[in-house]
């Protein structure tokens, strides 16, 4: 009997350093695909810098560039975040001011 888990899934074969993996996820195959090579990209850069073969230590170097990117992005988006934020309370202020000029009563009000 079938898992339900694994409804509507098809594995998706990716080599990632020389080896082929059949991977199930949630993603469509293309977006798997690309994952796939992204991580085969980033350990055949490992493995050209540091001359190292041994699959496991350029697994582990390629997780770690991977995680510094994310951590990067993250950062990133958090700087921009709080820069949306600050523009934001900026703006508000600035549409509170003109309002209250528009409300508040001008000369010619005041005479009539």
């Amino acid at each position: 009997m079938a898992n339900p888990r694994d409804a509507g899934t098809q594995p998706v074969e990716v080599r990632i350093y020389g080896q082929v993996y059949n991977i199930r996820g949630d993603g469509n195959s293309a977006y798997i695909s690309e994952l796939a090579a992204y991580v085969d990209r980033k350990m055949q850069e490992v493995m050209s810098s540091t001359n190292t073969v041994d699959s496991l230590r350029v697994a582990i170097l390629s997780a770690l560039n991977i995680a510094d990117e994310l951590f990067q992005a993250n950062r990133r988006i958090e700087q921009l975040d709080a820069m949306v934020g600050e523009r934001s309370h900026d703006y508000a202020n600035l549409i509170d001011s003109v309002l209250r000029k528009e409300k508040s009563p001008t000369p010619e009000t005041k005479a009539q």
